[in-house]
Order: structure tokens, then C-alpha cells, then sequence
């Protein structure tokens, strides 16, 4: 499908915000997967797939957006730009654009005058939810104990990491007080519980499509570290003080100790403390009140947003010494075979090429290890 000439804007624009940890990745690796196929079926994701990341820190007016690396002016115009050059439908999307206040949503709205805006919310049980956002914010740096999260601070209300980025009922205040309800969609979802597959085809049926001929993965990435690895990372960061960039967090805590295997891989589910529970459930109930009451779009079954049983799950404070020790035992020994490898190659290419090996090397090229399920 080409845009037509005589036309100033898409038709609709399709905003998906999130909630982190509800199967965005796997969402958002099928659609950038078939980004060209999409495209000849009337939709457009406009830009490339970090630009959606650079726009939600536009919008959001996160001062961390200049200290990204790479081209980062106007990415959320750029987009724009794009969008208003095609007369189908738009999509956008990143999960980081779910904490956006009112005011920010407003703008949004504005900068898309003429095309039908809709929201797609993917959420999930809020306790469920919690312990995955905590675990999340520890992989990328963070140091706070459990019922210390969401941290508080000037951008707890915008920011990716405060309870706005992931308390559904807050994420459909603010965008219901700008957008008709029935343009908020939210796809309710359960990791173990729900196929991401059928996900994936409720959010393309929402898009008016299928999945008919789509290249789509297999399964969702399931990088869950247990108890024990958990609260072992959470200490380690501590000493990690000069890990301070989003790169750095990203690709040395997060994707080489957080998820390159590492970490042995006990799975170990955990809790919050049970007045955390209680709030968590609290704030789940009321997020269940909208859905049923103010009109919003559910498009799934809503029961997979009622909380689940944690008891016989222990809370990190209850993580021993021992556990640690025998943790970070088996980590030392892994990262020891990961030096001795790499050491190894550099070597050879060193031999190879005959010059002297340069010092950034073994910083700069440490490869993730495969994650190990065991």
C-alpha cells in the first residue's frame, strides 16, 4: 500500500504503551520482524525500532534522552514526520510511553491532529507485575530492597521505574482523560498462563490484521533470574558504582550477569512483604473496577488480571548467607571459563595478525553467554 499524495496523515495511529513485562518484546520482536509485510497490509511502524524507544524519553521529557548515544534530536517529530506521509494506519510502539502525564498525553494528541488515536494497554496481575518490574529494575543497576520499589525521587511521576510506568489503573486515568475510552485497549495477559501467540493475534486483531503469513516467535524470552540469583545481583551492584550509562546498566549488568547465564538459574519464584501484597492488591482491584465500570476496550479474558496465590513463596530478606555464597561460588567459576576463553581468542588473533593485542579488547568484546534454564 503507498501513501496517497492528496492525504496529510494516517487514517488511525495506534500508540502501544506498555506495561513493560506484559510480552512487549515478543510483541515488538514479531512486528519488527515483519515490518515489511505489515507495511503492504496498510500498517506502518515508522523509523526504526530505537527510535520508538528515543521517542518515549521525547514525550516523556526524560533529561536521560541527550545522554544516549547515537542521533537523538526530535525522534517523537521524526516519527511524526513519517506518519503524516502515510494514509493507512500507524503503529508506535514502547512500553516507556505508559508513565506520560496528562499533559504530555495532550501533546501527543495534538501532534497527531486529523488520525484516529488508539491506545493498546498490555497488563498483567499487579503483584505478578511488581515482582517482575522489581527484578527488572535490579538487572538494570539498581540496589533497593523489594518493598523499596518503585523508588521515589523528581521522576517517579514520568519516569520509566514509578508506579505510573506500571499501575494500569493510573496508565487509564491519564489516557482516558484525553482519549474516548473506547480507543483504550487492554489486552489482559499471563506468563505461563496465556499463549503469547494468542497475544499477539488479539493485538493484531485489535490493528484490524492476523497473523496469516507472518513470521512469529516461538515463544517469549523467559530471562527470569530466582531468589537467590536476585537478591545476590541486587547485592553486587553495590560495588558497581561506575556503571552509571543506560549502556553500560544495559549491556553489562543486564544482558552479560542479569541474562547471559552467569547466574546459575533456580527460577526460585519470591514475594514482596505481605503489606506490599495488600497494596498490590488494592491497586489491582481498582485498575478491575475501570475496566468493568468506565467503558474501556478489554479485548481478552480479565480474570487473568486477578492476583494469584504467593504463599509458599519466601521474601529476599529470607535469603542466606550460605545460598549467596554457594550463588556466587558457581558465578566466579563461570565468569573464570568466560576470561580464560576470551583470553584464548584474543591470542590467537593477536598471533594471527601479528600485532600486539589492543587493551580494549577483552573490555569491549565480551560475548553473552547462551542463558541456561537449568
Amino acid at each position: 500500500m503507498s501513501p496517497s499524495p492528496e492525504h496529510t496523515g494516517p487514517r488511525r495511529l495506534f500508540l502501544h504503551v506498555g506495561l513493560p513485562k506484559t510480552g512487549t518484546t515478543y510483541l515488538q520482536d514479531a512486528l519488527w520482524a515483519n515490518k515489511q509485510v505489515l507495511r503492504e497490509r496498510g500498517l506502518l511502524l515508522p523509523g526504526a525500532r530505537r527510535r520508538h524507544l528515543l521517542a518515549s524519553l521525547e514525550v516523556r521529557e526524560d533529561p536521560g534522552l541527550a545522554r544516549r548515544p547515537g542521533d537523538t534530536a526530535h525522534p517523537w517529530q521524526d516519527l511524526v514526520a513519517e506518519a503524516r506521509q502515510w494514509s493507512g494506519d500507524v503503529l508506535v510502539t514502547h512500553e516507556f510511553f505508559a508513565a506520560a502525564s496528562v499533559e504530555q498525553v495532550r501533546r501527543v494528541v495534538a501532534d497527531l491532529a486529523g488520525a484516529e488515536v488508539h491506545v493498546l494497554v498490555t497488563a498483567r496481575a499487579m503483584p505478578d507485575l511488581f515482582i517482575s518490574r522489581w527484578q527488572e529494575w535490579i538487572k538494570n543497576g539498581a540496589r533497593g530492597r523489594i518493598d523499596a520499589y518503585p523508588p521515589d525521587g523528581p521522576r517517579a511521576g514520568t519516569g520509566e521505574w514509578g508506579w505510573p510506568s506500571f499501575d494500569l489503573g493510573i496508565v487509564l486515568e491519564r489516557w482516558g482523560a484525553v482519549l474516548p475510552h473506547d480507543r483504550v485497549h487492554v489486552l489482559p495477559m499471563a506468563p505461563g498462563r496465556s499463549d503469547p501467540g494468542e497475544l499477539l493475534r488479539r493485538f493484531l486483531g485489535v490493528l484490524g490484521l492476523d497473523d496469516q503469513g507472518l513470521e512469529v516467535p516461538a515463544s517469549a524470552a523467559n530471562a527470569s533470574l530466582g531468589l537467590v540469583e536476585v537478591e545476590l545481583l541486587r547485592r553486587v551492584n553495590a560495588h558497581l558504582g561506575d556503571f552509571r550509562s543506560a549502556h553500560d546498566r544495559g549491556t553489562w549488568i543486564r544482558g552479560y550477569l542479569g541474562e547471559g547465564g552467569v547466574l546459575p538459574g533456580s527460577r526460585e519464584k519470591f514475594r514482596p512483604s505481605r503489606e506490599t501484597v495488600a497494596d498490590l492488591v488494592a491497586r489491582g482491584e481498582r485498575a478491575l473496577g475501570m475496566l468493568r465500570e468506565d467503558g474501556f476496550d478489554v479485548v481478552g479474558d480479565a480474570s487473568l488480571l486477578e492476583p494469584g496465590d504467593l504463599d509458599g513463596r519466601r521474601h529476599p530478606d529470607e535469603v542466606t548467607e550460605g545460598e549467596m555464597l554457594a550463588c556466587a561460588t558457581e558465578a566466579m567459576a563461570r565468569l573464570t571459563g568466560d576470561v580464560r576463553s576470551l583470553t584464548r581468542e584474543r591470542d590467537a588473533l593477536s598471533q594471527a595478525s601479528s600485532r600486539p593485542p589492543r587493551l580494549s579488547w577483552l573490555r569491549v568484546n565480551v560475548r553473552r553467554r547462551r542463558p541456561r534454564t537449568g
